[in-house]
């Protein structure tokens, strides 16, 4: 029904689902998405799509970033909040930066640890300034 389509916000923790089920299970995403019975809305799966597509980006942009903190000591979620964000960040007709970034964090701080939010905050914004 039409006004069923989930929020931005509930696309976003679709998708942070659905990359943390594949990193748990060591698959490929759209393994993960191949496999459900109820497909993510749109917006979910393009955000998973371009984490995926966009990963080794993300990744050295994120360990460029996060200055003495290498990717394996980083908490799983708060990687996967980045990797979404960054790959929104990559596209130029993507969110407004601010945007990126809000949503990151209330991400971070729901499903990561009380240090997250401001973590993800800081590495988001140095990633934004040299991206777009």
């Amino acid at each position: 029904m039409p006004g069923d389509d989930p929020t931005r916000h509930q696309s976003r923790e679709r998708a942070l689902g659905l990359l943390y089920e594949a990193e748990l299970k060591g698959q490929p995403v759209a393994q993960v998405i191949a496999d459900l019975a109820v497909p993510p809305d749109r917006f979910a799966t393009s955000l998973v799509t371009a984490a995926a597509t966009f990963q080794a980006e993300a990744d050295q942009l994120i360990a460029d970033a996060a200055v003495g903190w290498p990717l394996g000591r980083m908490a799983v979620v708060d990687l996967l909040v980045m990797r979404v964000a960054v790959a929104e960040l990559l596209d130029p007709s993507g969110p407004p930066v601010a945007v990126v970034i809000d949503e990151a964090v209330e991400l971070a701080k729901t499903y990561s640890t009380d240090e997250s939010g401001s973590f993800v905050n800081g590495i988001l914004s140095t990633i934004a300034t040299s991206v777009r």
